[in-house]
């Protein structure tokens, strides 16, 4: 069941939002090759959540031997060191008090030094210290309980003035107990809240939360010291960079009945943070990403099956969660959504649970005209929501690519734009050959690993010179010259667009092959995870065994792919890329592999650094004075100034409008609103397009950057 990106059948992916670690589940149409392309990825293995219910066999006699697998396999981590079991304490904390609810700052700073010692400890087999850890957690459950039942008394009122935090970074822990009962008062006062506009009574919605907390309490005492041995071992692995993990043995089942190709599902990434549950990404062709009113980071607050009422799932386990939300192809459910955007919104959305629906993720081409000084131009817009392929489907995006192309030649268009924006990644080998019907011969990525073994992964042919003939080469096969498109490119990227995008726009920028349009940079996951089961049936090990690097030699981990005209963000992702998670591993470099083709020319006119300048300003004083992106920048400013709070009147604001003036919006109006959405950032890419074709600008650069200060456009 070991897996790993040197395999060319394997697969490059990514998971935006990757930041809440490996409690992460995906719901999708695990019927069809999409699932078998993401269980085969090295980038993206979907991890199921973890649970308070732990396996018998992990001892800690087992924890030697577990951290020995780790640090033999880890790409650069290979001791036990200080500042790996600084990251190890901090994770332990957060999986003991994942919203600082539970914890005084005084019993921190009283368990720190204890856990120190744990996890110094842990390699000799000695877990004496989680003792005292639980001893802690069960006296703090308890207190809680009381709490809460204190507030809930018959004197409770809500307080529409409430606004709680749920961003943990602006959130400390509180430090008395009357800041543990203002904090207690405000997530009680939420969750009641969200049990009215449900439907259910003031007395029922305060019974469930009193009955919340005394289930909460006997889960933490149930947590004996034994079993905090899984949150001991999930916390060292997680230590170790964002994208390790442990599967206890229970979810490396449950990950071996997914790919029984059982389970159907609205087609998701999901993750647990501060007590919600995020939507991290949206599958391709899944009933979710369908419905077109979800985004990543809205969060997920209540499920209701057909006819049923909704169920709060608010500090619920997100394994609980993954079972509710799981069923069988055609069954129906609601999800109530909490998106902080630059109002707080509260609204349904339901899906019918469906296989992933192939044709919804297959590359497809339109085509825009722009007049110039009487001419028309008309270019190619080619979107590819992710690099699948399955040969048992007889599905190859390549494939798809390449009649695509070839249709726009018989089109007679002027350029293409390659839209990336929203393509977390996929199969390595599809995204190879599609780099190749752009370049021709080349290297296209190579992977680095723990002994220093580099692998190049190219289309013909290599560079040659005496350190690159020290790499090996897996070699694709040559791209037939005619099919190759030679025209101008540009890239549409976000920094939604991960692992093989980055892949594929960072090697055509090495090139000089195309322009970058997009968000200031892509992902930046330039990771290989190795995914395999361990003796003794302890379960799985996820560790990250390698890294990738571009033709120029840079690794896209941490930085990677920036644009050379830069656009505003689609919504706010400043918390999404590498950058944003705990203890990313650096880029790194490797000797260049560009190809150097002997005695002749590219195929296609290297993109001159000198004109890049220009289409940025150019970019720049269209996008200055643009109402559309006005209103994007505009939106994306309130939602940054209200990240984290949750305001109560804001919420029946906005159920109020939705009772009176919110009608329900059909299938093809949904579809149409996600198009206009993205409509201003492909239009843009066709500008740019446009403006590598008529470089004739009357203005110089400094003229054109003053013009997008002022407004002005630069023709």
């Amino acid at each position: 069941m070991g897996m790993h990106d040197r395999s060319i059948g394997n697969i490059s992916g990514n998971t935006p939002g990757d930041n809440y670690r490996s409690r992460r589940a995906s719901f999708g149409g695990k019927g069809g090759f999409y699932f078998r392309r993401l269980f085969l990825m090295g980038l993206l293995i979907l991890l199921l959540p973890f649970s308070s219910s732990v396996a018998e066999n992990l001892t800690c006699s087992s924890l030697p031997l577990l951290m020995e697998r780790y640090l033999a396999n880890h790409y650069a981590i290979k001791n036990m060191t200080g500042e790996i079991e600084t990251h190890a304490v901090e994770q332990m904390i957060k999986s003991l008090d994942p919203s600082k609810t539970l914890l005084y700052a005084s019993d921190l700073e009283r368990l720190k030094p204890v856990l120190q010692d744990l996890f110094a400890g842990m390699q000799a087999g000695n877990c004496a210290s989680l003792k005292p850890v639980y001893d802690v957690l069960v006296t703090r459950a308890r207190e809680n309980e009381a709490i809460v039942k204190k507030i809930l008394g018959s004197d409770y009122r809500l307080d529409e003035t409430m606004e709680l935090n749920t961003d943990l970074k602006k959130r400390p822990y509180v430090k008395t107990t009357a800041e543990k009962d203002a904090l207690l008062r405000k997530f009680v006062q939420f969750q009641i809240e969200n049990a009215l506009l449900a439907g259910t009574d003031l007395a029922g919605a305060k019974k469930q939360q009193v009955h919340r907390y005394e289930l909460q309490t006997i889960r933490v005492i149930k947590r004996n010291p034994e079993k905090l041995i899984t949150n001991a071992a999930e916390a060292f692995a997680e230590a170790l960079d964002p994208h390790s993990s442990y599967l206890s043995p229970e979810n490396l089942e449950d990950l071996r009945i997914q790919m029984q190709l059982s389970l159907e599902g609205i087609g998701a990434v999901l993750s647990s943070d501060n007590g919600f549950t995020i939507i991290e990404e949206l599958i391709p062709g899944g009933g979710a990403e369908k419905s077109g009113l979800l985004k990543p980071k809205d969060k997920i607050i209540a499920v209701a099956q057909k006819k049923e009422r909704p169920v709060n799932v608010i500090d619920m386990d997100l394994r609980d969660v993954v079972k509710m939300i799981r069923g069988k192809k055609g069954t129906q459910l609601t999800l109530t959504i909490l998106r902080q955007a630059e109002h707080t919104n509260r609204f349904n959305v339901t899906i019918i649970r469906d296989k992933i629906d192939i044709k919804e993720q297959e590359a497809k081409i339109t085509y825009e005209k722009r007049m110039v000084n009487g001419r028309q131009y008309r270019f190619g817009v080619i979107d590819l929501p992710s690099f699948y392929g399955d040969e048992v489907e007889n599905k190859s995006c390549y494939e798809d690519m390449k009649k695509l192309l070839a249709e726009a030649r018989r089109q007679h268009v002027d350029g293409i734009v390659l839209d990336l924006s929203r393509n977390g990644g996929g199969l390595l080998g599809e995204a190879v050959r599609i780099a190749g019907l752009f370049l021709g011969k080349g290297g296209i990525v190579a992977t680095k690993d723990s002994r220093e073994q580099v692998t190049i992964l190219a289309n013909g042919s290599a560079a040659s010179g005496t350190e690159v003939n020290k790499f090996k080469v897996i070699k694709f096969p040559a791209e037939d010259p005619t099919e190759v498109y030679t025209g101008p490119l540009i890239v549409l990227t976000s920094r939604l667009s991960a692992s093989a995008s980055e892949i594929v726009a960072g090697a055509l920028k090495d090139y000089h092959r195309a322009v970058i349009v997009g968000s200031d940079h892509t992902f930046g996951k330039g990771s290989v995870q190795v995914l395999t089961p361990l003796p003794q049936d302890l379960g799985g090990m996820k560790v990250t065994s390698a890294l990738y690097f571009l033709p120029g030699g840079a690794s896209t981990q941490k930085v990677g792919v920036e644009a050379d005209v830069r656009l505003p963000l689609f919504f706010i992702l400043e918390d999404v890329g590498e950058t944003a998670l705990e203890y990313p591993l650096p880029a790194q470099a490797i000797t260049p592999f560009l190809s150097v083709p002997e005695n002749a020319a590219p195929l296609w006119k290297p993109v001159e650094r000198s004109m890049l300048a220009e289409l940025a300003a150019r970019s720049q004083a269209r996008v200055a004075k643009d109402a559309k992106f006005a209103e994007i920048i505009k939106n994306n400013k309130e939602a940054a100034n209200k990240k984290g709070i949750i305001r109560l009147a804001d919420l029946r604001e906005e159920i109020k409008k939705e009772g009176h003036v919110k009608k329900k919006e059909t299938p093809a109006e949904v579809k149409k609103k996600a198009r206009d959405q993205q409509a201003p950032f492909v239009n843009e890419s066709v500008n740019v397009l446009l403006d590598m074709l008529t470089p004739g600008s009357t203005m110089p650069v400094q003229s054109l950057l003053r013009a997008a200060k002022t407004g002005t456009d630069g023709r």
